[in-house]
């Protein structure tokens, strides 16, 4: 059954430690500005060494495949994701054969992927996966949820997360109205559809920070 808490890192932190596994996948799903990455980040420091953020955004597809390409003008969406990579990595890592595996990250500023940035050696317990369409349906993204143990879906209220984005894409080199264009229309777009896959999170986080 799904529930809605509103909860610290701490306490999400207890509630992963409570379930016993020798390696838990753990989805971290939500629109963007929702604070997904801050909140895997603060889990981690929680979990410790035990545990590694891989975040979905090292799967976006480069600049020079998407440019020149309607793509670039939807940059986020789902389409603009390698999601055949990105499974391979979770099936990877579900099976946890192999000493060290390497994930890619996203860099901001630089707005690209890079690969083999974040190392997962077998000994982790704790993969915190954080990305917009965990729990997408759609194609082979439908697989994504199979190989997570448990989901979680964060919710931020939309006054608190547009001005982030906005934030974020100046952060990043756009001029305030290319940034504020951005967040109100592709991003929206895609927040639209990540709250249309919610149902398949086990746990509706709300969130704040």
């Amino acid at each position: 059954m799904q529930t809605k808490v509103l909860d610290t890192a701490a306490g999400l932190a207890d509630r992963i430690r409570s379930r016993s596994a020798d390696r838990q996948i753990i989805g971290i799903a939500g629109p963007p500005g929702t604070g997904k990455s801050t909140l895997a980040g603060r889990l981690s420091e929680q979990l410790g060494d035990e545990s590694v953020v891989v975040p979905m955004d090292g799967f976006h597809l480069a600049t020079p495949i998407i440019d020149g390409t309607p793509l670039r003008d939807r940059k986020g969406a789902i389409d603009t994701f390698d999601v055949g990579g990105f499974l391979s990595l979770l099936e990877r890592l579900r099976r946890n054969d192999e000493d060290v595996i390497y994930a890619p990250a996203y860099r901001r500023g630089l707005e690209e992927p890079i690969a083999a940035s974040i190392a997962i050696a077998s000994s982790v317990k704790y993969v915190l996966v954080e990305g917009n369409y965990l729990l997408a349906t759609e194609g082979r993204w439908s697989k994504v949820r199979t190989c997570l143990d448990v989901a979680w879906f964060v919710e931020t209220a939309p006054e608190t997360r547009i001005p982030r984005l906005i934030e974020r894409h100046i952060a990043s080199g756009m001029d305030p109205a290319a940034a504020e264009a951005w967040a109100n229309a592709p991003d929206e777009t895609n927040a639209r559809f990540i709250e249309s896959t919610k149902a398949g999170g086990d746990l509706i986080i709300h969130w704040s920070a």
